[in-house]
């Protein structure tokens, strides 16, 4: 997939991070969760997006039911999960809570958000058919461009 190819796929990552940095430029660091929560679902409900707020996660042992359950911040277009946090740094546990919710629902698409830093932070993950979650990062075309050049250069092919 080529950088044009691949950013274009994932736009709706971009695009929610965009609506994302708006809340945290007008609100900073320093609220509850719930406040970047609100802000960002009725930015995200403005353009077009469907989300659904604290969805509620049941926990089963194989076919029965437990007396627990988790509480997923945001699920936007019934695929993206988004995990919010109001905290200083995000840290492994943090991540792993999001993965957990990706298998246990097996949602291919997944988002970590950070609102309690100075600077505005995401994370954004694709949850493979397989299992297998991948950290997606936005392309440059340009860098991709070079890179096609210096391999022909050098008499290497993609094939």
């Amino acid at each position: 997939m080529t950088a044009k190819e691949h950013n274009e796929f994932y736009r709706f990552f971009h695009d929610i991070t965009g609506e994302a940095m708006l809340v945290h430029s007008e609100y900073n660091e320093g609220l509850l969760e719930s406040a970047y929560e609100a802000a960002l679902t009725y930015l995200l409900r403005k353009k077009g997006y469907t989300v659904e707020k604290q969805v509620y996660l049941p926990m089963f042992w194989k076919d029965i039911k437990l007396d627990q359950h988790y509480c997923m911040d945001l699920v936007v277009n019934k695929d993206i999960i988004i995990e919010l946090k109001a905290i200083k740094n995000i840290a492994r546990p943090h991540r792993q809570q999001l993965f957990n919710y990706m298998h246990l629902t097996h949602k291919p698409f997944g988002m970590i958000m950070n609102f309690g830093a100075e600077s505005f932070y995401s994370e954004w993950y694709h949850r493979h058919e397989d299992g297998t979650i991948e950290k997606i990062t936005w392309r440059n075309p340009i860098e991709e461009l070079i890179e096609e050049k210096m391999k022909k250069a050098k008499g290497i092919s993609n094939k």
